[in-house]
């Protein structure tokens, strides 16, 4: 984090600010003042891990990516329910009866981002950017976090050639033709699939998992992946020091794309929107900087002060000051400051290494003391002290909006019983064996959780939660703190015993969110590296169901298992309220795209009208 003085962070920005401001006059010079850039500022809360689709799974990450790399399809910024449209297709993919064959035919003179490895030549974007875009989750020395969406579905032929380049060491095959990916023509690609997947085309609706690369600029500098995307998207990377600063701008070669969002008929917020910018060229604004800015105060502090034109996701510490009773506070209306508040469509999470040899394992006396753990844990004071009641407790895992959520499905994962907790780990030998008041492993050895976190505040606060909870029924606690990417590397790794995250929806399907428990997805979603045959049979079976009540229970029952065996223990699912300046116009939360810069302006008169 750079930021640790806010006084010291209203300098620098404000120093940067009057730089820039005699600066334009002078390169204007006889010609006449030119129109100052428009720039769209905020921070996010967690450090980025790089911008390579292949590489990366944080939200983060995945948001900057998005903005750059385009995926074929991609969501209506306004329309609720979410709905998917065209972005480089020039229609959405034909789709078989069966749901095992998508067809995309992308659309013709749509051109890259210029760099170097193109020799100073257009590049226009072809079915064959998607197949080698694809085909690089499978590459085995890019150890895809996002693979699973792909592999689950049954993509003919790509894992049989991941398998046969790791069994050989082997470079992977690019150049090899499979029966499930290919490109028909220069425009037309095909994706064919072992089993029924009648939700697949979400994964080509996320910049962050299936954004086009370009086949000569990743191999013009090998290794460099994470710091050098280049796509067709609206914004191009500019400048990045990382886990500090990103600076975006706009992309020149960018196609012209119209302002043409859909919103609800009962949404009149989105509806003045909708008709304010229709017809208006994307992307309205000239550069995006984003800064990294971990701890609440310095965030909150930001946005007063005119750094940050937008706060999203207002720190919960700061939730009684701007939004009482969960309406904007006066001294901020006044200031004509706006807001946004929506579900963030996710679960909050701590999860159990289900490899470890303390926590992990099917056992009985490991389920109970999993068990008793969540049992231990107060779910209602981490809503109510930590996300000063800015959320709802979670009974499962899939979060609300989604298919699969069940309002009326109830759980021991949000039940709060000490006495039950304790009464669970006497019976099955987790006991004080010595006196000295905690507890030991039913072999007499000593038992320690080790759970990772980080050093923001919030992290602390929960820490001190799970601390209190763990006292209360003579379990030790130890909390192991790093920072947010290096947690994310050893949880990938399986080299974490416990730790605590958010899983935010990357699509409308609730299986996303099953995901989380699917064995064949350990290491990649699966952190918990749970893998139990029943779960497994279920998560399959309803994968190639259409959606519907029939589909629903089954997920229901996969739910149940998920609480039986507490791999994860869920606690809630979140709602966000996201503040902006009022020169900051047309935003609104989407539940699943991150990716909403271009559908954004700045309006430099608001600015100076401000009160």
């Amino acid at each position: 984090m750079t930021v640790h003085l806010p006084a010291a962070a209203v300098l620098r920005h404000r120093l940067c600010a009057a730089v820039l401001a005699l600066a334009l006059p002078l390169a204007a010079g006889a010609q006449g003042a030119a129109p100052a850039p428009k720039v769209l500022r905020y921070a996010f809360p967690v450090a980025e891990t790089g911008f390579d689709p292949a590489q990366i799974s944080d939200l983060y990450s995945r948001v900057i990516t998005a903005n750059i790399l385009e995926a074929p399809l991609t969501y209506d910024y306004l329309s609720r329910p979410a709905r998917v449209k065209p972005q480089t297709a020039a229609a959405l993919p034909e789709v078989s009866d069966d749901f095992r064959t998508f067809t995309f035919r992308i659309r013709p003179g749509i051109h890259f981002a210029d760099d170097p490895a193109f020799g100073g030549s257009k590049r226009e974007l072809t079915a064959q950017d998607y197949v080698y875009s694809v085909k690089r989750h499978y590459d085995p020395r890019y150890n895809s976090a996002s693979l699973f969406l792909l592999e689950n579905a049954g993509v003919l032929g790509l894992s049989e050639l991941r398998k046969k380049a790791m069994a050989e060491r082997a470079p992977f095959p690019y150049d090899t033709e499979v029966e499930g990916l290919r490109a028909l023509d220069r425009y037309t690609f095909q994706v064919r699939l072992a089993r029924s997947s009648p939700r697949f085309h979400y994964v080509f609706a996320d910049g962050g998992i299936t954004g086009a690369v370009a086949r000569e600029v990743v191999e013009a500098a090998p290794g460099r992946t994470m710091e050098r995307p280049v796509g067709t998207g609206p914004f191009r990377l500019a400048q990045w020091k990382r886990s500090s600063r990103i600076v975006l701008e706009r992309n020149p070669n960018y196609r012209e794309h119209h302002y043409d969002e859909q919103p609800p008929a009962d949404d009149p917020r989105s509806q003045e929107i909708a008709r304010r910018l229709k017809g208006r060229r994307l992307p309205m604004i000239d550069r995006v900087e984003v800064y990294v800015v971990e701890e609440a105060q310095p965030r909150w502090l930001g946005f007063l002060n005119e750094e940050h034109d937008l706060l999203e996701r207002l720190p919960a510490d700061f939730t009684t000051l701007a939004i009482p009773n969960n309406e904007l506070a006066p001294h901020l209306a006044r200031r004509g400051i706006g807001m946004d508040r929506a579900p963030q469509v996710d679960v909050t999470k701590s999860y159990f290494n289900m490899e470890d040899p303390v926590v992990g394992g099917y056992a009985p006396e490991k389920v109970a003391l999993r068990r008793a753990i969540g049992l231990a844990y107060d779910v209602n004071a981490e809503i109510l002290l930590v996300r000063k009641s800015q959320a709802i407790p979670a009974q499962g895992l899939i979060a609300p909006m989604l298919s699969g959520y069940d309002p009326d499905f109830r759980s021991e994962m949000s039940e709060f019983n000490r006495a039950k907790a304790k009464a669970l780990l006497e019976l099955y030998g987790w006991r004080d064996r010595d006196g000295d008041g905690w507890r030991e492993q039913p072999d007499g050895s000593p038992l320690v959780l080790r759970y990772a976190t980080q050093s923001d505040q919030s992290s602390r606060q929960l820490s001190e939660l799970w601390k209190k909870a763990m006292d209360a029924v003579g379990i030790r606690i130890e909390f192991q703190v790093a920072q947010w990417p290096e947690n994310l590397k050893a949880s990938r790794a399986g080299r974490l015993m416990m730790w605590g995250v958010a899983w935010g929806a990357a699509t409308p399907d609730g299986s996303y969110f099953l995901d989380l428990a699917y064995g064949p997805n350990k290491g990649q979603a699966n952190h918990a590296r749970f893998e139990l045959p029943a779960f497994d049979r279920l998560y399959e079976r309803q994968a190639v169901m259409p959606d519907g009540p029939e589909r629903d229970a089954v997920m229901r029952e996969a739910q149940k298992i998920a609480v039986a065996y507490m791999p994860y223990k869920a606690t809630g699912h979140r709602l966000a309220t996201d503040l902006m300046h009022p020169w900051v116009v047309g935003y609104r939360r989407h539940p699943f795209m991150g990716d909403f810069w271009r559908y954004i302006d700045i309006d430099p008169t608001l600015k100076e009208k401000r009160p």
